[in-house]
């Protein structure tokens, strides 16, 4: 309990003095934060729900409970094991046991909630925080905002028509020093921005070739499916490998190029394209793997300039030095943003001119939790939207806009054809063969809606 303890005075010390204080005025002297949160009060604290509890939605679970200003009061998963791992987690860092709930739909029925978090796979992602807004809760969505564009957009009007809070997962957008590369960038620090280039690499292995098998005793393998069109389990499926299944998934570009492409898209003031294409693949192996384990994604904004997302699942060489990152080339130079909360900028003769280094220890490569800490900025910002009104750094437009580009790229990798965009809303013109990819089917009675 000591440990524990600490852990989280740890994380009140790192985190909260930066955006939680600004709230609270810091945490008073003399009192831990578990004595600070009964100072705040039940009544203040935000009363959550966490949907899909098993990898990302265990950390976001264990980061939310950290907050003095929060009380996850259910746990909801379609697996018992992972619901009752996370409730044991969360009953020592809040000190105080949430109830589990298997179906997040009769949670959002509860008075004692206030607030959801969608941490499901994928095609889970829109559906679910649609049915949140509907129900009159306050939603924090992990990327990527939807499945396809049509729910994107769907899920952009049902904000419009509930007013309420959803804060999209791109937690850089709170990053300290990320902020102030995207400020220093947008100041001229190297003259007009016009290319970005970013990527991501991995050293994933093979998924195998997986057999038909009976649904676990511990599973909902239903629930799980919910929206998507219904499809045998199969032995190489859950928890993980669903993200490379376009039923469920939407392959590394999504998955990982979300975030780096948000950065672009951010740091070059842009918002839809003009012009989409792809080249790639699944090559490293014969497998059932479905989405590209390679690919390239070029995305036109006419004059505007462009962002370009190199993706390598299966091969895992740095790019600069990172696996994971974004460069903007402009008149006068280049800035670098790699995985962690830091930057560095170089002039037009590679010489460095301005290094701001991180301070967190920052783990791109992780699954689950790469940036504890420094995530804690983002839940405090949609916390403060909630109680204050204050903008959101990720708003789901914004997130739309960013999740609308790297779809399009798939889009653009299935229909094997360039996209030619309408700029003033990222509509695809004149391709009926790359439409077909703009919506889904649904498992018929799930078909969300406003």
């Amino acid at each position: 309990m000591k440990e524990t303890e600490n852990t989280r005075r740890n994380f009140i010390k790192h985190a909260v003095t930066g955006a939680a204080a600004l709230s609270f005025g810091g945490i008073l002297p003399g009192f831990s934060a578990k004595s600070y949160a009964s100072i705040i009060g039940s009544n203040d604290r935000i009363k959550v729900a966490m949907m899909g509890v098993n990898a990302r939605g265990l950390a976001l679970a264990t980061n939310f409970s950290l907050q003095p200003n929060c009380e996850i009061t259910y746990v909801c998963d379609v697996d018992s094991r992972a619901a009752e791992k996370c409730i044991a987690k969360v009953a020592t860092t809040q000190k105080k046991r949430p109830k589990a709930q298997p179906d997040f739909r009769k949670a959002l029925e509860y008075k004692d909630v206030d607030a959801m978090v969608v941490a499901a796979p994928d095609h889970w992602h829109a559906p679910a925080a649609i049915l949140a807004s509907q129900a009159g809760k306050h939603v924090y969505l992990e990327k990527p905002a939807s499945h396809n564009p049509n729910e994107g957009e769907i899920l952009v009007a049902a904000v419009g028509k509930y007013k309420n809070v959803i804060q999209m997962g791109n937690q850089r957008r709170s990053w300290p020093n990320i902020v102030a590369a995207i400020k220093e960038l947008h100041n001229g620090v190297i003259g007009r921005p016009y290319f970005a280039k970013t990527w991501y690499s991995n050293n994933r292995p093979s998924i195998g070739i997986g057999k038909t098998a009976a649904v676990p005793d511990y599973l909902n393998f239903d629930l799980w499916q919910g929206p998507a069109p219904r499809q045998a389990f199969k032995d190489n499926l859950i928890h993980y490998n669903w993200h490379w299944f376009w039923n469920w998934g939407t392959g590394e570009a999504l998955n990982n190029g979300t975030h780096m492409v948000d950065i672009a898209r951010w740091g070059l003031q842009v918002d839809y394209p003009t012009k989409v294409s792809s080249a790639g693949g699944r090559y490293r192996y014969n497998d059932d793997w479905e989405t590209p384990d390679t690919q390239v994604i070029n995305m036109e904004f006419g004059k505007k300039g462009a962002i370009s997302w190199e993706g390598r699942s299966c091969n895992g060489r740095t790019v600069e030095g990172a696996t994971v990152g974004v460069i903007f080339y402009g008149e006068n130079g280049t800035l670098q943003i790699d995985g962690n909360n830091a930057y560095v900028i170089h002039d037009l003769n590679n010489k460095l001119v301005k290094s701001v280094k991180n301070d967190v220890v920052v783990d791109a490569t992780s699954l689950t939790n790469p940036s504890q800490v420094l995530d804690g900025y983002h839940i405090q910002n949609f916390f403060n939207a909630i109680r204050k009104g204050e903008n959101l750094n990720a708003d789901i437009l914004s997130g739309h806009q960013s999740t609308l580009l790297v779809q399009l790229g798939n889009i653009a990798q299935r229909s094997g054809s360039t996209l030619d965009i309408d700029a003033s809303n990222g509509h695809i013109l004149n391709n009926k063969e790359a439409l077909k990819f703009w919506s889904r089917e649904y498992q018929p009675g799930w078909e969300p809606k406003v």
